[in-house]
């Protein structure tokens, strides 16, 4: 791809040459042969006098060849151009990138879950490009894939950079594999340059096994199991084929069991921080019209199931006011919710006065009803059942704590305004995660360096935006300090086929990873 490249650019170069020529002694090309040679008519004295005064203007011409020639084989032996290694960080990276979205265990559409016969097709793909890079690799207990360049200093803490490869459920190619193939890339950016083996502290790239937990309903297994916070039960959880964890890792030759499982785990004392580049998901970035924008922390999540019990009955025998219709009231409470999520402060007392929540307490709140159920569901039956789901989502856990028990208020005097019978699980719960401010720092410094040099005009700030979904980046907070660089996204389309990322997208955040690892070589 390089040298193909370089030769595109030899012969532009060629071609300016003759233009310049052309322009300058006003040489006419009519007389070429069929091969494009030039005609030479017999030398004159005149033409002779006209040569030694265009003289200069060829000597010129050489040098500048010269200097060209230099500057490309300095960019074919990787300093790339300026140091912004485009073959390498947008060419080479997309590639992987679409390779990478055709290994899918269904056909027509990517899926690609825990250890299925996909995710081992794309280790094999992954593992060659971290050797490529110059990383050292191995497969842990867990599925994780591991490659890692030491430092110059055998004592240093190690920088993790990671993210998932597993998928949804007709995915797209970029949420997860961009963070892989990002660092792969950087770190090969680095060897080519020289700098890889002049690293101050060990650098380890982790393409995590599950994140998405779309095979066992459990998130962050490959994470979790490096931070050290992957409940031992988990072994015994079933796929919807009747595996259990632990029966798939056997498959893949692993006696699972939790001596096992703690050979996964890292010592926090040997991991220096954890870096993570991700797609946003979301419409922020690209309204903004700006490709990277920092993160600032993940949302904290509580996930309830509301279960509303009324009597069923015939479509058309029962009249409406002596109905209890659990549909009619879990409709009532989806509104509730919403208006509850838009406009707390006609809910909960907000403002400084309070002494208790600030306005801003309540920023980047989200509130969802994604799954709705009912029974017997026919079309001339009043519902005797209906269940859904509740997911709620912001940066204060305290703020998040009132918002839930406001809802279970709602939840109570609403049911008992319409004589029907409700309960509330509640599902799953997890802290806000903070991103360590001076790791962010470092990030962003290294991200605004990669953006001027790409950028073709001025931007304003960076954006520095909250993530509401989860990321791998949460389990491994409970290891070390954390950092986030989210990537513009068309659409802010995720978890589909639509999903998209520009390539010059993907060659920024390869390069801020770049920019961010240069921090750490020592000079």
């Amino acid at each position: 791809m390089v040298q193909r490249n370089f030769n595109q650019k030899m012969q532009a170069r060629e071609g300016y040459i003759k233009h310049t020529a052309t322009s300058h002694t006003g040489l006419s090309y009519k007389g070429a042969n069929s091969q494009g040679a030039m005609a030479v008519p017999p030398l004159k004295a005149s033409s002779f006098l006209h040569f030694h005064a265009i003289r200069p203007l060829i000597l010129s011409i050489s040098i500048l060849l010269t200097l060209i020639t230099i500057l490309e084989a300095l960019e074919v032996g990787g300093n790339g151009e300026n140091g912004i290694f485009k073959e390498i960080l947008r060419d080479e990276a997309v590639f992987r990138l679409k390779e990478l979205g055709k290994v899918s265990d269904r056909e027509g559409y990517l899926e690609r879950t825990f250890l299925s016969p996909a995710s081992l097709r794309a280790a094999d793909l992954i593992i060659s490009w971290m050797q490529d890079a110059g990383l050292q690799t191995w497969i842990d207990q867990m599925g994780n894939i591991h490659g890692r360049t030491e430092a110059i200093t055998t004592s240093s803490k190690a920088l993790i950079i990671g993210s998932h490869m597993d998928t949804v459920v007709d995915a797209g190619m970029y949420d997860g594999l961009l963070g892989i193939i990002s660092a792969i890339s950087a770190v090969k950016a680095l060897k080519i340059s020289g700098k890889l083996e002049k690293l101050q502290r060990p650098v380890e790239v982790i393409a995590f096994s599950d994140e998405e937990g779309i095979r066992f309903q459990s998130t962050f297994l490959g994470s979790a199991a490096i931070a050290g916070t992957l409940p031992r039960s988990i072994l015994q959880v079933s796929d919807k084929s009747g595996f259990t964890l632990q029966d798939v890792l056997k498959e893949n030759s692993v006696e699972a069991t939790e001596e096992i499982l703690s050979k996964v785990m890292y010592n926090s004392e040997s991991v220096w921080g954890y870096i993570e580049v991700h797609i946003e998901q979301g419409p922020v970035l690209e309204t903004l019209d700006y490709p990277l924008g920092i993160v600032k922390g993940i949302a904290g999540q509580t996930r309830l199931k509301v279960m509303v019990s009324g009597t069923q009955g015939h479509a058309g025998t029962v009249p409406m006011l002596l109905r209890q219709d659990p549909m009619v009231a879990s409709s009532e409470l989806i509104v509730t919710l919403e208006s509850l999520c838009k406009y707390p402060d006609k809910f909960l007392t907000i403002g400084e006065d309070s002494g208790i929540f600030q306005k801003e307490s309540f920023s980047g709140l989200v509130c969802t009803v994604g799954e709705l159920s009912c029974w017997p569901s026919a079309s001339n039956v009043i519902p005797g059942q209906v269940n859904f789901t509740v997911d709620i989502r912001a940066m204060d856990d305290k703020a998040r704590g009132a918002i839930v028990s406001e809802f279970s208020k709602q939840i109570s005097e609403r049911c008992d305004n319409r004589l029907v019978n409700c309960s509330i699980e509640h599902k799953h719960s997890a802290e806000a995660t903070n991103c360590d401010k001076d790791l962010t720092s470092q990030l962003k410094h290294a991200a605004d360096s990669a953006i001027k040099k790409l950028s073709t005009h001025v931007l304003g700030d960076m954006p520095v935006l909250m993530s509401g979904a989860g990321h791998d980046a949460m389990a491994m907070a409970k290891l070390t300090k954390i950092g986030m660089l989210f990537v513009r996204c068309r659409g802010g389309i995720s978890h589909s086929p639509d999903e998209f990322v520009m390539e010059d997208d993907v060659w920024a955040a390869g390069l801020a990873l770049v920019h961010f690892l240069e921090q750490h070589v020592v000079e």
